[in-house]
């Protein structure tokens, strides 16, 4: 006879993957409690108020690949196509800057990117050719490595040119794993590849948020829940969990201690290490973690770029750090006038240290602008402000042992974009692994 489901959860953690498993044990029927530190969902992924202006902690990019995030995006009310700008696959350098010009056509896969590297500009025949190369030898190595390595000894391995790899791969790497391709995953890189490049036309889009990251799915992902008579709680800052005979006994501080039948921890990993470490310890190992900076500099409501997003040449050395700016007036009208510039593994130069580091990081942000599109206006924002998530990532090393979400503890699953899994620390892996521990939390407690 087969077990009565599980019929209350406690969900550790409001992110993208607590959110997710939350949804996900609401729709199976479970009665769940999702319980969140901050007074914001979202995690990592989240929107903030800066002097009553509302932006977000970091400005993000989806992939038409990301199947289980758009899935589940509907599955709570969200209409992607109302949310989300759709561009097709497209590496756009600021005109004259030096970089190349490449941009998807409107035809089927392998197609759409044939073509593309046929018309493509700033790019020497000796570049297309490296770039169907490695396209062509990844396909017949079915993406996959027999022993994983950098990704900048698979780009030498696969006979790359100094330009690709600059202008192409490693602004690939650096925005898909956060992690610099000398030290990242080749691995991993070629399995975003795979879903992107290496397959439907429509999975190499490019999905740019038109709201706030909490529209985009947390505050849905709420409402959902307590519609499925579950509860959130925010502001519950967890400080213990204890295992019983009977389940799993969260102590939340300020409050009465809540039990359930089982726990889904979805904090980040150095907090649900701290969590866990005294009952069930080593579940969580240590990690190492890379930050993204995000820079926005707002500008007259008239001043616009000529499309959505650019890619940039970023060279530390001589002071250009920003990867990508992105105009989040063409995304967002109440928006306009808004730049916000992304230096994804980013590290603080020495002489921009102190209390007036982000005005020194931001008026050299604003000095790179002005170069890349030889345009003075943008050497003088009317404000600025600059996000640093110092934890954004985990580092995506080589051959990364990631635990799984199936602790083996009853009643005990992890989630979160840091748990094993074929992608980096991304939102579709963060979604992945929710639903992956909210659908095997179900499972186990319904075996006979």
């Amino acid at each position: 006879m087969a077990a009565s489901p599980v019929r209350r959860v406690g969900v550790i953690g409001g992110g993208w993957a607590g959110c997710s498993a939350a949804c996900e044990l609401a729709r199976l029927g479970d009665h769940v409690v999702l319980l969140e530190a901050a007074r914001e969902l979202g995690g990592r992924a989240r929107r903030i108020e800066v002097n009553g202006r509302i932006l977000d902690n970091g400005q993000h990019i989806l992939l038409g690949a990301y199947a289980e995030t758009l899935r589940l995006m509907a599955l709570v009310g969200i209409a992607p196509a109302n949310s989300l700008l759709r561009l097709p696959l497209q590496m756009h350098y600021p005109p004259g800057s030096g970089g190349m010009q490449l941009r998807a056509a409107p035809l089927p896969a392998p197609l759409h990117l044939l073509l593309a590297l046929l018309r493509a500009g700033g790019l020497e025949r000796d570049d297309k050719l490296a770039i169907a190369r490695f396209q062509s030898t990844a396909r017949w190595s079915g993406w996959t490595l027999y022993d994983d390595c950098s990704v900048s000894a698979l780009l030498e391995r696969y006979d790359q040119t100094p330009a690709v790899i600059r202008q192409l791969w490693r602004p690939l790497c650096i925005a898909a794993l956060n992690t610099p391709p000398e030290r990242a995953s080749a691995q991993v890189f070629l399995n975003v590849l795979k879903d992107s490049l290496g397959s439907r036309r429509s999975a190499s889009d490019m999905l740019l948020p038109k709201v706030d990251l909490g529209m985009l799915f947390p505050d849905r992902a709420a409402d959902y829940v307590r519609r499925n008579q579950g509860k959130v709680q925010l502001g519950a800052r967890v400080q213990g969990i204890i295992r019983g005979a009977d389940g799993w006994t969260v102590e939340v501080a300020g409050q009465a201690s809540e039990c359930f039948d089982a726990i889904v921890m979805a904090a980040p990993p150095w907090q649900a290490k701290a969590l866990l470490e005294p009952s069930v310890p080593g579940l969580v190992p240590e990690f190492s973690y890379e930050p993204i900076q995000t820079c926005y500099l707002q500008y007259s409501p008239t001043l616009s770029l000529p499309q959505p997003f650019f890619a940039l040449l970023d060279d530390p050395a001589a002071g250009d750090y920003g990867q990508f700016v992105f105009d989040r007036g063409q995304l967002d009208p109440m928006a306009a006038g808004l730049l916000a510039v992304v230096t994804s593994a980013w590290r603080e130069p020495e002489d921009q240290k102190g209390s007036d580091a982000p005005a020194a990081q931001a008026s050299t942000i604003a000095g790179q602008l002005a170069r890349a599109f030889g345009d003075p206006r943008l050497l003088h924002p009317q404000w600025s402000k600059v996000i640093t998530e110092k934890r954004a990532t985990f580092s995506c090393t080589p051959a990364l042992q990631r635990p799984p979400n199936d602790t083996g503890e009853p009643g005990l699953w992890l989630a979160g974009d840091y748990t094993a899994g074929d992608y980096p620390a991304t939102i579709e892996s963060a979604v992945r692994s929710g639903l992956a521990a909210a659908r095997g939390l179900h499972q186990s407690s319904s075996r006979t």
